[in-house]
């Protein structure tokens, strides 16, 4: 794990303003290295990559309703399966929407604490775990949380969200997610799957 440094940007000092009011007890660190993807962020928090969770958002095709998506790292969302959830076909939010929407760029959007109301969506798979770290606000900040606490804070509905790439296996040795790229998807993955910030 990177050794964590004191002083939090505004963006972060807001998502842990935000916690507060949501009754979650964070810890936000900066970390020196980028935690701009996924990858990156598992290895400055020394966790798997698996344990990392991606704030992505989407909109309705049809109804333009911005979703939050909560997503393990290791996994990427199989749109399909989301929209059936849901009930409507999704779309990637491009980069200026997504700040308007969060109030934060991608590469540091935190899972709670918008600018907009949105309807959340955590992965399944998250809740395996007893601790999952997400951004905070800026490309190197960070928290750990507990991801049921998590999902009761932001009131997220559970939903098989996202599959391993094909080729991804965790390794036995240190629970890393091997043969992969960026945010844990396969290298010759299809365009849905290629490396972006994890947030």
């Amino acid at each position: 794990m990177s050794e964590p440094k004191n002083e939090l940007a505004p963006a972060a000092a807001r998502v842990a303003a935000a916690a507060r009011d949501l009754g979650l007890t964070i810890e936000v660190v900066a970390m020196p290295a980028s935690t701009r993807t996924a990858e990156e962020a598992a290895a400055a928090c020394g966790c798997a990559v698996a344990e990392i969770v991606k704030s992505l958002v989407f909109r309705g095709r049809i109804s333009k309703r911005p979703y939050l998506l909560l997503v393990a790292g290791s996994n990427r969302v199989d749109e399909t399966a989301v929209a059936a959830s849901i009930g409507e076909a999704l779309a990637r939010a491009p980069a200026d929407d997504v700040r308007a929407i969060t109030g934060y760029a991608i590469g540091g959007i935190p899972p709670f604490g918008h600018a907009t109301p949105l309807a959340v969506f955590v992965d399944a798979d998250l809740l395996g775990h007893a601790r999952v770290w997400a951004a905070a606000g800026t490309p190197h900040a960070v928290f750990a949380v507990d991801p049921q606490a998590l999902a009761a804070a932001v009131g997220a509905t559970v939903i098989p969200m996202g599959r391993r790439a094909a080729g991804d296996r965790r390794s036995e040795r240190d629970g890393r997610v091997a043969d992969a790229g960026p945010m844990g998807v396969s290298r010759g993955a299809s365009p849905l799957a290629s490396p972006r910030p994890w947030r």
